[in-house]
């Protein structure tokens, strides 16, 4: 797997992207000497999880024939005292699954790519409502 993605960034901490024929800003907030265009690069970083996480549930999901319904996924990036990073992660259906399809949900979602690639160096919990 290959993946490519093309910055310009002009002036102050504001980032133009491309990736493919998609475009995309990033920017800090305000506080952090931005003017809050876009999401910051940490957000960013979350949202990929996020989709990830989810555009995986759904593909398992359908393959087996689940219904999930709408997925809902709440994440946060959290650095402690002593610099150790996590994700805190948060999933939850409109559906009602199975104790059965909830574990091997439990098990596939630490499967996900994108949640491999980020375990390699933070934590991430997952608690599913």
């Amino acid at each position: 797997m290959a993946t490519h993605v093309h910055l310009v960034s002009k002036e102050g901490v504001f980032q133009e992207m491309e990736a493919r024929q998609h475009r995309m800003t990033a920017d800090e907030p305000e506080s952090n000497q931005g003017t809050d265009k876009g999401p910051a690069p940490y957000e960013l970083l979350v949202a990929s999880l996020a989709a990830c996480s989810s555009a995986t549930l759904r593909l398992y999901a359908d393959r087996k024939g689940w219904a999930l319904g709408t997925i809902t996924a709440d994440l946060s990036f959290k650095r402690d005292k002593e610099g150790n990073e996590s994700i805190e992660r948060t999933i939850s259906f409109s559906e009602k699954l199975s104790e059965e399809q909830m574990e091997r949900i439990r098990d596939i979602i630490e499967k996900t790519p994108v949640t491999k690639t980020l375990k390699r160096s933070l934590t991430i919990s997952t608690t599913f409502k």
